[in-house]
């Protein structure tokens, strides 16, 4: 049996080969290159690291690995400024994301100015935008 990581197995955004009841879908033809996925980037609270990638229609996205900084938004004064994260305090998407520092979108993340919310997607954009709570 040969020995393969994760890394090189073809990840795919392919419909699930179960339907809903429990029951099985007919296989019907190979995987595409057009349903190929990535793994996450799981942008963690540290130092700013950055890759491009290219994307279908030789479109650009920036993976963002590592990140201290957020362009926080504050709907009271209705202004943009830079403020640096301290820590993740919940995170929806996960709950074992808190303990590791790992920022998505919808992410609660403690700043110098207070509580604020993620609101891009961090792996996808690049940066991390986030909004003031209470």
């Amino acid at each position: 049996m040969p020995a393969f990581s994760l890394a090189e197995m073809a990840i795919s955004q392919l419909r699930a080969r179960t339907k809903p009841s429990g029951g099985k879908y007919k296989l019907f033809r190979k995987k595409k290159l057009r349903e190929l996925g990535r793994l996450p980037s799981l942008t963690k609270l540290g130092g700013i690291r950055r890759k491009i990638i290219r994307a279908r229609g030789s479109n650009r996205k920036f993976r963002l690995f590592g990140c201290d900084t957020a362009n926080l938004y504050d709907p009271k004064t209705k202004k943009y400024e830079q403020a640096k994260i301290k820590t993740i305090t919940g995170n929806p998407a996960n709950r074992h994301f808190i303990r590791r520092n790992i920022i998505t979108k919808g992410a609660i993340i403690e700043t110098e100015k207070g509580k604020a919310r993620v609101t891009s997607r961090p792996g996808q954009d690049g940066m991390v935008n986030a909004v003031l709570i209470g």
